[in-house]
């Protein structure tokens, strides 16, 4: 792999890592802006600093996990990685211009799949790790609808004795908290995914060694890319992610934002890379059925769970016909 080559790839990761900030940038303030807490442009500044303060709050499992966990590294090479960062991107770029709040974590997962795949077959996936991810595809709506009900449920009961206007007043501050706490933990686990993508292609050039730490400089330029991202916004994601799915005011937002931020914190915690999409819509449809289940619009909902479900074999598709290009072309 020549050193132009590799470049090339780093910026491609880099790219990608600006794109998922982008896409995913409604998941952390759809809900403060959709309840009036914080203007756009505010909102998109704060979740891209607390993007970027993650890089002093979590360790490296999450990027360990998709660098050694995933594809065998005697499979890995640039090709596959090309492969993988292609299908990933042109995935985010479809479910972004419809307005679907697709996952890129899963894009990313089903990139690496189909082009490790189309190289060497079955064989080449470790099935362990990708049990584990395929797994909490499920788990982690499950746990951001369980804990955004619960904390709804919670609130209802402590706040039972206040008047509606002081509880919005209450939880307009209180949002601040959590939509800022849900941005550290998107930061967190979504970062590390690229550094995972870098640190296999450091190792299957030669640069660096399965035992050797991530650089810092992959580190930092990471996180930057993802604030960065974050920073420019994907609006047209904001209104399904805000609205759509179920009303939401200051208090709601509170509650799905404060669940999706303890499942992404788990998450990241035991080295699990999950969909920050996934959690931030099964923890709003938590809110929301908390309730009454005729709160949620359940036709809007399932759309958004078929873009899930196509999305790992959709990128994969596109991922193992990118690799075949990357291979004439590389």
């Amino acid at each position: 792999m020549s050193f132009y080559v590799l470049a090339f790839l780093i910026i491609l990761a880099l790219v990608f890592d600006f794109m998922n900030g982008f896409h995913d940038a409604a998941n952390a303030i759809a809900t403060v802006v959709s309840t009036g807490v914080l203007k756009p442009q505010t909102a998109v500044m704060m979740a891209a600093a607390f993007n970027f303060i993650a890089i002093g709050v979590f360790h490296l499992k999450v990027a360990s996990m998709i660098g050694k966990g995933t594809i065998d590294p005697i499979v890995i090479d640039h090709y596959v990685v090309f492969g993988a960062l292609v299908g990933a991107i042109l995935w985010n770029v479809l479910t972004w211009y419809f307005g679907m709040p697709s996952s890129s974590s899963h894009a990313l997962i089903g990139g690496l799949v189909g082009a490790a795949v189309a190289k060497a077959g079955t064989d080449a996936l470790i099935s362990s790790g990708l049990i584990k991810i395929i797994a909490f595809i499920v788990l982690s709506p499950l746990l951001g609808f369980f804990f955004g009900a619960l904390m709804m449920i919670l609130v209802s009961w402590l706040f039972v004795r206040s008047t509606p206007r002081n509880v919005d007043r209450w939880f307009r501050r209180m949002q601040l908290f959590s939509a800022a706490m849900y941005s550290l933990g998107h930061g967190g686990n979504d970062a590390q995914k690229t550094m995972g993508i870098i640190w296999m292609l450091l190792i299957a050039a030669g640069v660096s060694t399965a035992a050797d730490p991530l650089p810092w400089w992959v580190i930092i330029s990471c996180y930057s890319a993802i604030s960065l991202g974050t920073l420019f916004g994907g609006w047209r994601i904001v209104k399904t992610m805000g609205q759509k799915i179920t009303k939401l005011k200051p208090v709601g937002g509170f509650c799905a934002e404060t669940g999706g931020a303890i499942t992404l914190f788990l998450a990241t915690a035991i080295g699990v890379p999950v969909s920050t999409t996934h959690t931030i819509t099964g923890a709003i449809v938590g809110v929301g059925a908390s309730r009454k289940m005729s709160a949620v619009r359940w036709g809007v909902a399932g759309n958004i769970v078929w873009a899930w479900v196509f999305t790992i074999p959709a990128s994969a598709f596109v991922a193992a016909i990118a690799w075949w290009v990357g291979t004439m072309i590389l």
